[in-house]
Parts: C-alpha cells; sequence; structure tokens
C-alpha cells in the first residue's frame, strides 16, 4: 500500500462520517501538504476496487466513502445526510431469493431527518 493510499485508508476506517473525496483531500492536506486531489480520487477508487472501503452512492450528492464492515444506511431524502444503521441480516433471505447469482446488498432507507422533520413541521400549519 502506497503511502497515499494508507493514508485515505486510515482516514476513511478512523471517521465516523461519510466523507467525500474534497473532504478526504482537506484532511490528508493537514499531514501531506503536496498531495494532489487526483491522487486522492485515485486511491479512494484503487481501495475500493480492492474491496478495502465502501463507495456510497445517492442521487444528487457526491458520492461518500466508508469502512467496510456489515451495516446498513438511512439517508435523508431532503439534505442528503447519512448515518449508520443496523438492521437485520438479509443475506439468508436475499440469497434464498435470487439463488447462486447472489453477492452482496446495500440497503440504503431513505426518510426524513430528524432536522429535515423539525423544519417541516412550522408549514404544516400545526
Amino acid at each position: 500500500m502506497t503511502t497515499y493510499e494508507r493514508a485515505v485508508y486510515e482516514l476513511v476506517n478512523a471517521s465516523r462520517e461519510h466523507l467525500t473525496v474534497q473532504q478526504l483531500y482537506a484532511r490528508l492536506r493537514r499531514t501531506h501538504p503536496g498531495v494532489a486531489l487526483a491522487t486522492v480520487y485515485n486511491n479512494v477508487n484503487k481501495l475500493c476496487e480492492n474491496g478495502l472501503i465502501r463507495r456510497v452512492s445517492v442521487a444528487g450528492f457526491p458520492d461518500r466513502y466508508d469502512a467496510v464492515r456489515k451495516h446498513d444506511h438511512l439517508v435523508c431524502g431532503r439534505c442528503g445526510n447519512l448515518s449508520d444503521a443496523a438492521f437485520a441480516d438479509l443475506t439468508a433471505s436475499l440469497r434464498e431469493a435470487v439463488g447462486e447469482g447472489f453477492l452482496r446488498y446495500d440497503l440504503k432507507v431513505f426518510y426524513l431527518c430528524p432536522a429535515c422533520r423539525a423544519a417541516a413541521r412550522p408549514g404544516e400549519g400545526r
């Protein structure tokens, strides 16, 4: 693993957030001021291809990166906030339904986060 690859890997795995490439770049520059944005893109792509980090894509928002461990995500349909969630494992039932071709699943539950629900209440006429 290269120096930058290891640094990106460690940032993603140490973070409790779901960082974008821009956020990774800003944090990486603190310890590696000479890093180029293209280097960060190249390294997140390589780490994703090798299954070392996970890309979380939500339409209309930049891709975010996450540690590779069993968990699901809650995605706010209004602001795009992304948070971890732990739901029952669906692997067995999906494998039964799909059969031999089953590889893995990535569950994203779309909802309105507490902040967006609170912001919507005044306009509901209550």
